[in-house]
């Protein structure tokens, strides 16, 4: 037996529930791992509340970890006991051991720790395809960024200048745009107290930003789509304040020929080669010192029922670990 966060049932904070799960042994082409630590990401609360649903009940959540090879399968011959590995996009993290497809592991390079690949995989590589595929940032543009100072905007805010980019990140405090500023965004809009869009507008000379990166959902639409140039791409990949309402696409043409897609790091990494090539990019970028990775938050694995509270009350800022 070894010990687990699981859900019996959907709901709040108080449904995660530390207990002594089975652990199988890997099967062919599987891995078992033992975890050293475990990201926390809004993802997460998703599954928890059941608004993005799992293939079963109860469930392990958890979607970024990081570990020891213990044992391998049949067939698994790139990975041998021992191996530091980290994953992301791969249910069940908050665990102390775990099975996994051994595809989905990636070898961790010297240099980087336990504690931050963890904190990076699933943040990290969102921010890769962000930048990179979905709308792929050029030197010279300006973008906007939606909840800047949070685990996926720290770590874009920083990659997206690296590339040549002027970051506007909105913030909900003037503590997060101090820290939105320190890594990398050259202006802040306090969406507490400002008009994004006027400001958006402003900053721009009234033209709008090519690409609008948004996180946060309902309370951002349909102002997202006012902040965008013709021919922009309002790129939705969360819906943390909640689920945008149905839109008459007919929205898109007035305000521009407007683009908008609703992307998901699951898709991004499907394919082998593409998680280790995204995986790779992200390590270079962070191994180089150009982004650098911000643990602001520790807990216990134990204790993820408060780790949870936190995030939902906007408490943190930047990743947020759990260690085993």
């Amino acid at each position: 037996m070894v010990k687990a966060i699981r859900v019996d049932d959907w709901g709040g904070p108080e449904v995660l529930k530390w207990v002594d799960v089975d652990q199988p042994e890997p099967g062919p082409g599987e891995a078992l791992i033992r975890h050293r630590a475990v990201g926390l990401n809004f993802i997460d609360v998703y599954f928890r509340t059941g608004l993005y649903k799992t293939p079963s009940m109860p469930f392990i959540p958890g979607n970024e970890g990081s570990g020891d090879v213990i044992a391998v399968g049949d067939g698994v011959t790139d990975l041998a006991p021992g191996d530091r590995v980290a994953y992301a996009a791969t249910p069940g993290s908050y665990s102390e051991e775990r099975v996994i497809a051994a595809d989905r592991l990636v070898k961790i390079p010297d240099g980087i720790s336990y504690e931050t690949a963890a904190a990076m995989m699933l943040k990290g590589m969102t921010a890769q395809y962000l930048l990179r595929r979905t709308y792929k940032v050029q030197p010279g543009d300006t973008i906007l960024f939606h909840a800047a100072a949070g685990g996926v905007g720290l770590i874009a805010c920083q990659w997206a200048k690296h590339l040549g980019a002027t970051v506007i990140g909105t913030v909900g405090s003037e503590e997060k745009a101090e820290l939105a500023r320190a890594h990398g965004a050259t202006h802040t809009i306090n969406y507490r107290t400002e008009d994004f869009v006027a400001r958006t507008r402003e900053l721009t000379g009234g033209e709008g930003v090519p690409v609008v990166y948004d996180s946060v959902g309902k309370d951002t639409y349909p102002g997202s789509l006012d902040c965008l140039r013709p021919l922009g791409v309002w790129a939705l990949f969360g819906q943390s304040s909640g689920v945008v309402p149905p839109m008459d696409l007919g929205i898109l043409s007035q305000k521009g020929s407007l683009y908008v897609t609703r992307p998901t790091l699951f898709t991004y990494v499907a394919r082998r080669d593409d998680l280790v090539a995204t995986a790779n990019e992200l390590f270079d970028v962070v191994k180089s010192g150009a982004v650098t990775i911000e643990i602001n938050q520790t807990y216990p694995l134990e204790n993820a029922e408060q780790a949870h509270r936190d995030l939902e009350g906007r408490k943190t800022t930047g990743a947020t670990i759990m260690t085993l």
